[in-house]
């Protein structure tokens, strides 16, 4: 009976802890919560994350490259490779393909190389959806037998 006791209170400790933590973060109740937004504190993204040289958002592969992701005015995908001092690289057997919105509605993307100013750049077939987060998966392989890395993100186009 005794470590009943003594096991109950600990118990409920050890389920309640987490519970209290959760509100360190707000300090005020459901009603106060109702009449303001918390902005930046419940943001998603970072808008302070590092840019690259076309303002695109950087993107460390853990695979070891690094790719810059922007959007044109069409709403086309822009890739560009960039060396260790984030500067754009020459591709040479990079390919790109990827996916783009939400699940019940997905664009398939195909990268190609661009043309004169944007020769090291891939750029999408198709424009991205409509909307100002978009959900993008992209598939990069670096070299025609390498094996390919998947690289997910969210595109914020405000």
């Amino acid at each position: 009976m005794k470590l009943k006791l003594t096991t109950l209170p600990l118990l409920i400790a050890l389920i309640g802890s987490p519970l209290a933590s959760a509100e360190e973060k707000h300090d005020h109740s459901k009603e106060e919560h109702a009449g303001h937004d918390h902005g930046k504190e419940d943001d998603d993204h970072d808008h302070d994350a590092r840019k690259g040289p076309n303002g695109g958002t950087v993107v460390e592969s853990k695979a070891g490259f690094t790719i810059e992701v922007s959007v044109g005015k069409d709403r086309k995908a822009r890739v560009v490779f960039l060396d260790k001092e984030l500067k754009a690289a020459a591709l040479e057997a990079q390919s790109i393909t990827g996916i783009a919105g939400e699940r019940s509605a997905p664009v398939k993307l195909t990268f190609a190389k661009g043309k004169d100013a944007d020769a090291n750049v891939l750029i999408s077939d198709q424009a991205l959806p409509e909307g100002a987060h978009v959900p993008l998966n992209l598939v990069i392989k670096t070299t025609a037998d390498a094996k390919a890395v998947s690289e997910k993100l969210e595109l914020h186009m405000h």
